[in-house]
């Protein structure tokens, strides 16, 4: 069934996220779990439900995207993938941290600029 052209352009281009459930997130998933180690592909498909046959292609497709990295027979999570997990985990520790603060406007407003005044007075 087609959508509208405003459909369309609200989908986001970069949600490449695999979809729960699929091969390619149950590998990343057990790659995440062992950010330590690399894996060969039978290792992989011992390590998750992923059928053997469907491990080599979910990786190739997964590399491609630059979210696994391949040497030899090896295979584990990238580096790329490794920084956005760890930059995810901070902001929300930080997130965290920042929770229970109380905001205060009138310090905020003390230092504040208002883009609307004219800077050159």
């Amino acid at each position: 069934m087609p959508i509208s052209t405003d459909r369309f352009e609200e989908i986001a281009e970069d949600d490449d996220t695999p979809a729960p459930g699929t091969n390619a997130e149950a590998i990343l998933s057990f790659l995440r779990s062992n950010a330590d180690q690399a894996f060969t592909q039978s290792e992989i498909a011992d390590g998750t439900d992923v059928k053997r046959g469907s491990v080599g292609p979910t990786l190739v497709r997964l590399r491609e995207s630059g979210r696994v990295d391949h040497r030899g027979q090896y295979w584990r999570i990238s580096d790329h993938e490794r920084s956005l997990d760890a930059a995810l985990e901070h902001a929300a520790a930080a997130a965290g941290r920042h929770e229970s603060e109380t905001f205060d406007y009138d310090a905020w407003m003390e230092h504040a600029v208002d883009p609307r005044e004219d800077r050159e007075q």
